[in-house]
């Protein structure tokens, strides 16, 4: 039995069955977290699939403003003892070659994405707030790129894992304060 099932918020966090006592709140297991934007789009949130002001643009998966292009990927963090891990949605910002690589391939235009550099346009709150080299390395047709991050404590997350704790401050950072509710049955 693997060390992360003898706790018992764990257990409470997988137990699909389990209502909280307080709020009849129900979990069952990692979640994925994400951004719908870059931390420096100015622009109000997107109501339909695109949004578009001026020459500035974004979608789901790609995001132009001004003279800056960014892609859309995920950031895996696996979880010490778990056979899941948590997929953080993350903008990164790329060369203009590297955007329309992607563009073109995704459109069937062009050779399939080879990947890029990039550097992260979000912060990880708990983990990173400034911007991270990362590379951006082509996942399955129609999956969006995974984020590898080449610096800074990410590096280690994404290595070594975090653990149950770092995962409930990670999404707490996010706006879901899950402590309360796994504390007791």
């Amino acid at each position: 039995m693997p060390l992360l099932d003898l706790d018992a918020r764990w257990r409470r966090f997988n137990d699909p069955d389990r209502a909280c006592p307080c709020c009849g709140q129900t979990f069952a297991g990692i979640f994925d977290l994400g951004f719908e934007h870059p931390e420096d789009w100015p622009h109000p949130p997107a109501e339909g699939t695109e949004v578009a002001v001026g020459a500035d643009r974004l979608n789901a998966d790609l995001c132009r403003l001004g003279e800056r292009r960014f892609l859309r990927g995920v950031l895996m963090l696996p979880v010490r003892g778990a056979d899941d891990a948590l997929a953080y949605g993350l903008w990164a910002e790329v060369a203009h070659e590297d955007f329309y690589r992607y563009l073109d391939a995704a459109l069937d235009e062009g050779p399939a994405f080879a990947g890029a550099r990039g550097h992260l346009a979000n912060p990880v709150p708990g983990l990173e707030t400034a911007p991270v080299a990362c590379d951006l390395v082509p996942g399955d047709a129609g999956e969006r790129p995974q984020l590898v991050a080449s610096e800074g404590a990410l590096v280690a997350a994404q290595t070594d894992g975090i653990s149950f704790d770092t995962l409930l401050d990670l999404y707490e950072a996010a706006g879901h304060d899950l402590r309360p509710h796994l504390a007791a049955d």
